[in-house]
């Protein structure tokens, strides 16, 4: 499993989803997390731009930001992407989510 990290620093989720200039890639697999990649995204500063970042986000299965807005909402839905709300550490919030996915999955 993909999942994109909306983080300005890549130590923590701390960017808005349509605000997401810098976004880091992580590979979730049975060998457990590894960081593949470092998106660099030219957004505009004065819109929220919560469809470009889909967008560079479509080989991802989930997108973590601080927060995220209704319209992005949809785009992800149809782009089958799973939107999810947190901030914190990297780290921790990566531990939070795969914990609830396997939760989830058992």
């Amino acid at each position: 499993m993909k999942i994109a990290i909306a983080s300005s620093n890549g130590e923590n989720v701390d960017l808005h989803l349509g605000k997401a200039y810098s976004l880091y890639i992580y590979e979730y697999d049975d060998e457990g997390i590894t960081l593949l990649e470092h998106r660099i995204l030219e957004l505009e500063d004065d819109k929220h731009q919560g469809g470009k970042v889909i967008q560079a986000c479509e080989d991802c299965d989930v997108i973590i930001s601080v927060k995220y807005g209704f319209k992005s909402k949809i785009k992800a839905d149809d782009a089958k992407i799973k939107l999810v709300s947190d901030e914190g550490p990297i780290d921790e919030v990566l531990k939070r989510y795969i914990d609830h996915y396997n939760f989830m999955r058992s």
